[in-house]
């Protein structure tokens, strides 16, 4: 038996995970669970960082005997270390209102069509270069004070190592990596008056960072595909006419492709191409997916999640619709009021109840996959027939069911635990436990089965969604 743990930290939460390898099956196991919760200070909203490392020093405690250890976060933010190794500052949450208004005066720069033809990445106000130029514009004293930028996974990956390494997989959900030259998109930085000194190479996932340091313990730190959404995809086969959906805080909708797609019709649709396993690509683009229902529950004081999917009616109502993407809900003080007026603006009634709140918002987002994936099928020339869903969002059946209906596409949710599992097999892939990726899948497929749901009553959603599109091409997205 070969044991590897996985630590997998979401925008909500964070846990740790034993998977073990045992005559060609794969297993898993919880080890240890823990909010990941904001914190603000002196007006600035930052990740509690050192909680998290606090947090996976117990689970290293526990995890007894392990041959690897892996790492996978969220994207976009990240940490500077001085010339001795220290935070500068502690990480800022990407929801921090300091890029309000940075895109437009980073477009005055350098122009969107040559920071897309660098980058190809899809253009939101929380991508690392934003956030970059803000902390340039108001604290220049800190990036002077700056050797060493690091995404948050990179960031732990140093601390159980003490190696400083950059991974590829996150470091192309910065909006700074040129994915068509695999580096970092320095003459584009350099016009922006951004530092590359502290731009180092990246390494690949299935890459050997080095071992435990001796007072974490014996085991290899391994990379996987360190961003969140790379992870969950290394899962799963997802290419060719078949879509994926990784359902979190975020709806990650794309496909898996053998190069990026960087062009006027990717721009236009706003799609996004990140590192993937194995030399591919994820093209993608993120959609606000659980964050409605997370800010709902914020203000409803409700601790229990399945009791408020459970609301969702199994017959849709589409009365209220939404678009998911909608600024008013990147960060609003109250997410209720900011469906409301949405409502309010395109004429529709508002929600009445928890209930009817809930539903609108899955409706919503059936019908913005749906339009994603017509944007997608437009730029691939692929016609998908398959969507993949994993993440948290697989148990979520009312929502599944949806999709299928929107979409006309058969839905196949699960694994659950996509994301851990992805990180565990390229850690069996850098370990020599299995020789490929494909295998690592293989073993995933036979060890996790799915759920499937089928299309069914397609007509009503036919109807809705172009009420739907209406929405999305009248009111502005979040996305400058």
């Amino acid at each position: 038996m070969r044991r590897y743990l996985a630590f997998d930290l979401g925008a909500e939460s964070g846990r740790s995970l034993i998977g073990a390898l045992d005559g060609g099956k794969l297993s898993v196991e919880e080890l240890h669970r823990f909010p990941n919760e904001p914190v603000k200070a002196g007006g600035t909203m930052h990740w509690d960082v050192l909680r998290l490392w606090h947090e996976m020093r117990a689970a290293l405690a526990r995890a007894g005997d392990i041959e690897g250890i892996g790492v996978d976060t969220w994207g976009v933010d990240f940490a500077l270390l001085d010339e001795a190794g220290a935070l500068v500052q502690n990480p800022v949450h990407y929801r921090d209102a300091r890029t309000d208004g940075i895109p437009e005066r980073v477009f005055s720069i350098v122009s969107r069509d040559e920071i897309y033809k660098s980058t190809g990445v899809q253009f939101m106000q929380i991508n690392t270069l934003f956030q970059v130029f803000a902390l340039a514009d108001r604290h220049p004293a800190m990036l002077r004070a700056a050797r060493h930028f690091v995404t948050i996974p990179d960031l732990l990956n140093y601390w159980l190592t003490g190696q400083i390494t950059r991974e590829y997989t996150n470091a192309t959900t910065t909006q700074m990596f040129d994915t068509q030259a695999r580096d970092w998109a320095r003459p584009m930085l350099e016009k922006l008056g951004l530092p590359t000194h502290i731009l180092q190479p990246v390494i690949e996932p299935g890459s050997v960072i080095g071992p435990l340091l001796p007072e974490l313990g014996k085991a290899t730190v391994l990379a996987p595909a360190c961003h969140d959404t790379g992870s969950a995809v290394a899962a799963i086969a997802a290419g060719g006419d078949t879509a994926f959906i990784s359902s979190g805080t975020w709806s990650l909708l794309g496909t898996e492709a053998p190069a990026p797609i960087v062009n006027a019709d990717a721009q236009a649709f706003n799609f996004t191409n990140e590192g993937g396993v194995g030399g591919t690509t994820r093209i993608l683009k993120n959609i606000m997916g659980m964050w409605l229902l997370q800010g709902c529950r914020k203000q409803w004081h409700s601790t229990d999640y399945a009791s408020l999917v459970a609301l969702a009616k199994p017959t849709p109502d589409l009365i209220s619709l939404i678009d998911p993407d909608h600024g008013s809900f990147l960060h609003p003080e109250n997410m209720t009021a900011a469906i409301d007026e949405f409502c309010r603006s395109t004429n529709q009634p508002v929600p009445s109840g928890q209930g009817a709140y809930v539903q609108t918002i899955f409706e919503s987002l059936a019908l913005k996959y749906r339009y994603v994936l017509d944007c997608l099928s437009q730029l691939t020339g692929h016609v998908y027939k398959v969507i993949r869903v994993v993440g948290g969002g697989a148990r979520n059946s009312v929502l599944n069911q949806y999709l299928a209906d929107a979409t006309a596409c058969r839905v196949i949710a699960g694994p659950v635990e996509a994301t851990a599992l992805g990180n565990i097999v390229m850690q069996m892939v850098a370990s020599g436990a299995v020789d490929s990726v494909a295998a690592g899948r293989e073993i995933v497929a036979r060890s996790f089965p799915a759920q499937l749901f089928e299309p069914e009553d397609t007509g009503a959603w036919d109807d809705a969604y172009k009420r739907f599109r209406q929405y999305v091409q009248s009111v502005k997205s979040a996305s400058p």
